[in-house]
C-alpha cells in the first residue's frame, strides 16, 4: 500500500468521525429543543420551569460551542496531517538536535505542546464566558493560567520517564519488546496512582479532613459497615474553581481515600451524602476497578503489539512525512490514528461503565437500606450542575458513561433495599 494511499485512508477516518460527531450533536440540540417547551415528566414534581429552561439553555450554549470547537478541532488536523508538519518539524529539531532516544522524548514533548495550544483559546472561552455565565465559574485569571503553568511543567516529570522506559524495552527487548513495556506501562501508573493523592493532587486543590461531627459518624460508620478500608476521608476546594460537584475515592489498597467537594457537602443532606459515598464504595467492593484495569491491560498490550507490527511500514511513515521510522514517530502516528478507533469503539466501553453505575446504584440501596437518598441526591445534583434531562439516544450512546437520569432514576425506584 502507497504512502498517499495511506493518507487518503486516514484522513478519510478523520472526515467520518467528524461528521458522525457532529450528526450526534445535531441530533442532541435538536431533541432538547424539541422538549424545550415543559418540564419532562419524571421530574416534574422535582424540577421547576424556570430551573428546567436554566438547564436547556445551558445545553443549547454548551452544544453549540462543542460543535464549534469540534470543526477547529478537525480543521486543525488536516492542516497538521495535509502540511506535513511531523515531518517538518522532525527534520527542524534533527539540524539542532542529534538522534536517539532524547531526541525522540523531546521531540514528542515539543510536538504535544504546540498541538495543544490549539485548544487555549476555547478553554478560556469555556471557562470565563460559558460558565461564568450560568454561575458556575469561580475561577481568576490568574488561578487558570497558575493551572496551566503547573499542569505544563507536570506533563515532562510524567512523561520523560514513561518515554524513557518505553522507549528501552523497545530498544532491548527484542520483537516481543510489546509486553515487557506494556507491564512497565501498568506499573509505572499504578506506582502514578498511589503518589496521585499525595503528591500531585495538591499541587492543585488543598484537601483538608473531615471534621469531627455527625456527617463524620455517619460516613466513616457506612465504611466500616461495607468493609470498606480507607486512610480518611477528605474535603477539596472544588469551590475555588467552579460550582460544579463531585465525589470520588483515589489510591490503591489499604491507602485510599474519600474525597468530598465542598459544593458537595454545601448541596446534600447527610443521608444523601451517605448513598453517595456508598455508590463510589460499590465500585470497589464489586471490583468495578479491578475488572477495568484488566481491559486496559489487554487494550494496551494489543496496541503496542499493533505498534511493534507497523514499525517496518515505510509507507506509513512516509504518509506522515517522517524520512524514516523512528520510535517517535510511530507514537505520534498512533496518537493521530486511534482517536477515530476509539470513537467508534466508545459506544461498547459506555455501555459497559453504564452496566457498573446500575450496580454501584444497586449496591448503594442495600448499603443505607433505602433508595430514596440516593434518587434525591442526584435529582439535586442535576438540578445544580444543570445537566441535560433530554439527551438524544444514540449521543448518550457514544458519549454517556453514566446512565441518562430518568433511566438511572427509573431503576433505583425498583432497586432492592435490604441490608448488605
Amino acid at each position: 500500500m502507497s504512502s498517499s494511499l495511506i493518507l487518503i485512508l486516514v484522513i478519510s477516518l478523520f472526515v467520518i468521525e467528524f461528521l458522525v460527531s457532529w450528526f450526534l450533536s445535531i441530533l442532541n440540540l435538536n431533541s432538547t429543543i424539541k422538549n424545550r417547551s415543559e418540564v419532562p415528566k419524571a421530574f416534574q414534581e422535582t424540577i421547576n420551569q424556570e430551573g428546567y429552561d436554566k438547564s436547556v439553555s445551558y445545553t443549547l450554549v454548551q452544544g453549540r460551542f462543542a460543535l464549534l470547537s469540534a470543526a477547529w478541532s478537525f480543521l486543525f488536523l488536516l492542516i497538521i496531517v495535509l502540511t506535513g508538519f511531523p515531518g517538518k518539524l522532525e527534520t527542524f529539531m534533527l539540524n539542532i538536535l542529534p538522534g536517539g532516544t532524547l531526541f525522540s522524548i523531546l521531540y514528542i514533548l515539543v510536538f504535544s505542546f504546540i498541538y495543544s495550544l490549539s485548544s487555549i483559546p476555547f478553554s478560556l472561552y469555556s471557562q470565563f464566558v460559558i460558565e461564568e455565565e450560568f454561575g458556575f465559574n469561580k475561577t481568576t485569571l490568574s488561578l487558570f493560567l497558575t493551572d496551566m503553568i503547573k499542569q505544563m511543567a507536570l506533563i515532562p516529570v510524567l512523561a520523560v520517564p514513561l518515554l524513557w522506559g518505553l522507549f528501552f524495552f523497545m530498544d532491548k527487548s527484542g520483537s516481543f519488546w510489546w509486553i515487557y513495556a506494556s507491564a512497565f506501562i501498568i506499573v509505572f501508573q499504578l506506582f502514578i496512582l498511589l503518589l496521585y493523592p499525595v503528591l500531585i493532587a495538591p499541587l492543585f486543590n488543598k484537601f483538608t479532613a473531615l471534621e469531627d461531627g455527625s456527617l463524620k459518624t455517619r460516613l466513616q460508620g457506612l465504611a466500616e459497615r461495607c468493609g470498606f478500608g480507607t486512610t480518611g476521608i477528605y474535603v477539596m476546594d472544588g469551590s475555588r474553581r467552579s460550582g460544579h460537584s463531585n465525589a470520588y475515592f483515589t489510591g490503591l489498597g489499604k491507602f485510599k481515600r474519600i474525597v468530598l467537594f465542598d459544593t458537595l457537602i454545601e448541596s446534600l443532606s447527610e443521608e444523601e451524602l451517605e448513598a453517595v459515598l456508598a455508590h463510589e464504595i460499590g465500585h470497589n467492593k464489586l471490583k468495578h476497578i479491578p475488572k477495568r484495569l484488566v481491559v486496559s491491560i489487554i487494550s494496551l498490550t494489543g496496541t503496542l503489539f499493533v505498534t511493534s507490527l507497523c514499525l517496518n511500514w515505510d509507507a506509513l511513515f512516509q504518509a506522515f512525512t517522517f524520512a524514516e521510522g523512528g520510535y517517535h514517530s510511530i507514537l505520534i502516528i498512533l496518537m493521530f490514528c486511534s482517536t477515530p478507533f476509539s470513537f467508534f469503539l466508545s459506544p461498547l466501553s459506555h455501555f459497559w461503565s453504564r452496566k457498573h453505575e446500575y450496580e454501584a446504584d444497586a449496591y448503594a440501596c442495600r448499603a443505607v437500606s433505602n433508595n430514596s437518598a440516593l434518587a434525591q441526591a442526584l435529582l439535586m445534583l442535576s438540578r445544580e450542575n444543570l445537566s441535560n434531562l433530554t439527551p438524544h439516544k444514540l449521543y448518550s450512546t457514544f458519549h454517556y458513561s453514566h446512565p441518562v437520569l430518568s433511566e438511572r432514576l427509573a431503576a433505583i425506584e425498583k432497586a432492592d433495599t435490604h441490608s448488605l
